[in-house]
This record gives C-alpha cells, sequence and structure tokens, in this order.
C-alpha cells in the first residue's frame, strides 16, 4: 500500500496538491490551535468553523472564491459573540451557542438555494483529493500570514495567553490581539475547509494542540509538537484516504485522535497510565 501510495504521489498532479494542503494545515491548524487551548478558547474555533457555512453559500451564490464570504462570516461571529458577551449578562459560552447554530442554520438554508450542491458537500466534510491549484495558493498564502504574525507577536501572544491582566497592566492592547487572534483562526478554518470541511476543522485545530499539551509543559516545544502532529496526521490521513477511497477529512481527524489517545495514555507526565497524576500547566 504505502508503494501503490508514492507511486501515486509521482503519477498524479491531484495528490501531489493533495499533499502539500494537508501538511501546510496540519502545520498551522498546529500553531495557531496551540494558542487557542491555551486560552481556553475551543468552543470560539467551534463556533467560527460552523459560522462561515453561509459565507462559504453566499459565495458559491454570487460566483466568487468562497474565502472571502467564509472569512467575512467568521469574523462578524466572532465580532457578534464578543458584543453579546459584553453588552448583556450572558456568558461567553452561551453567547457562543447562539451565534454559532443561527450562523450554520442560516447556512444550511442558504445551501438549498446555492447552484452547486455537490461542491458545498465537499465544504462540509473535506475533499482533499479535489484540491485546485487556486485552493493551494490560498492555503500557502494564509499559512505565511499566520506563521509571520506569530513570529513577530510571539512574546505578546505569550503574556496575553498566560497572564492578560498582567499583559493589560504593561500596556499590552489585550483586546487587540484576542481578535487578531480570532481573524486567524478564521483564516486558518477558511484555508482548511477543502481538506477536512467546516464540520471536522474544530478537530484540526484542537487535537494536535491537546496531544501536544499532554506531553510538555513549555509553550515553544507545544508549539513545535503540535504542529508535528498535525502534520503528520494530515499525512497518514491522507494515505488512507487514497489507499481505501475513504473521506479525506475524516481520516485525518481520526489520525489526529489516534495520536492524542496515545498521549493520553502514555504521556510520561500526563498519562492515564502513569502514577504521576501531577497537573502541571505548560510555562514559557
Amino acid at each position: 500500500m504505502i508503494t501503490n501510495f508514492i507511486d501515486g504521489l509521482v503519477r498524479y498532479q491531484f495528490l501531489q496538491n493533495a499533499l502539500i494542503t494537508s501538511v501546510i494545515v496540519g502545520l498551522v491548524s498546529g500553531v495557531i490551535g496551540s494558542f487557542i487551548v491555551l486560552r481556553g478558547m475551543s468552543l470560539m474555533g467551534d463556533a467560527i468553523s460552523h459560522a462561515v457555512l453561509p459565507g462559504v453559500a453566499a459565495s458559491y451564490m454570487f460566483g466568487v472564491n468562497y474565502i472571502f464570504g467564509a472569512s467575512i462570516f467568521g469574523i462578524l461571529a466572532a465580532l457578534l459573540i464578543g458584543f453579546i458577551t459584553q453588552k448583556s449578562q450572558l456568558k461567553n459560552d452561551t453567547a457562543i451557542g447562539v451565534v454559532f447554530s443561527s450562523f450554520f442554520a442560516l447556512g444550511i438554508i442558504m445551501i438549498s438555494f446555492a447552484k452547486s450542491s455537490t461542491d458545498l458537500y465537499h465544504i462540509l466534510f473535506g475533499n482533499v483529493l479535489a484540491v485546485r491549484d487556486s485552493d493551494i495558493l490560498i492555503t500557502v498564502i494564509v499559512g505565511i500570514v499566520v506563521l509571520i504574525f506569530v513570529g513577530l507577536f510571539y512574546k505578546e501572544l505569550q503574556i496575553t495567553s498566560f497572564d492578560p491582566t498582567m499583559a493589560q497592566a504593561y500596556g499590552l492592547n489585550v483586546q487587540f490581539f484576542h481578535y487578531a487572534l480570532m481573524f486567524l483562526l478564521t483564516l486558518v478554518a477558511v484555508s482548511s475547509l477543502q481538506t477536512v470541511g467546516t464540520i471536522l476543522v474544530i478537530a484540526m485545530l484542537i487535537t494536535p494542540a491537546a496531544t501536544a499539551y499532554l506531553l510538555t509543559t513549555h509553550l515553544p516545544t507545544m508549539i513545535s509538537l503540535a504542529s508535528l502532529f498535525g502534520i503528520l496526521s494530515s499525512i497518514i490521513g491522507l494515505f488512507f484516504s487514497y489507499s481505501y477511497n475513504l473521506a479525506s477529512g475524516a481520516t485525518i481527524v481520526l489520525t489526529a485522535a489516534a495520536f492524542f489517545i496515545l498521549a493520553f495514555l502514555f504521556s510520561p507526565k500526563k498519562g492515564l497510565l502513569f502514577a504521576n497524576k501531577s497537573k502541571e500547566e505548560v510555562s514559557v
């Protein structure tokens, strides 16, 4: 099977495109997902990944690239959640539930008015084997933007993730970095749609980072491990998808889940099967 997969990579352009896209998505998801996990914002990631659906449907209806509509609706969802939380007595998780379910329902309704139901099905569940050159370009651009931003503002993201109060005392604009992270999260979610689909994209953002969290207590190591697990999950998942004609998004996510289970059971410091039950937090 491995030989057939390698032979396919050599012979077929679509498989090469799929591999390139999957690796970039795995890398970037690991980087941005580490900060999402540390900030306890997994629900926000879930909300944004679902909230982009009406934007995707609208893009198909108006004949424009789905990244534009999806990005607009993703950012709108993040802003609306923040607005509801600040202007009402509702807690953040309640606002997230209201907004993401409403946007997702709107997206389902809009799908029925869109012309290309097949393409929208792939957006829901992913089809990395049908990646086009434009999808690769979008993924590469998003990856570069995310890596540059994290590289330039690593210290600011670090301190605002660990201690927002201290960050504010130092004069950092905590809200700016919060919404900047939401913007990057939206971009990553949108660029991952073709790979794993809007329903499973949250798994790629959270599972590799959660796996890394169980294996280390240092942020740089966590980011590196999360990216590694994201890349390996993408490659192995793509292999099983191509070899057994399975849904690509599902195989990639299940591979990531397998890595998490192994870490959950066998992590030297936090594994279920080890006696050391100390709950060490990730540190600088």
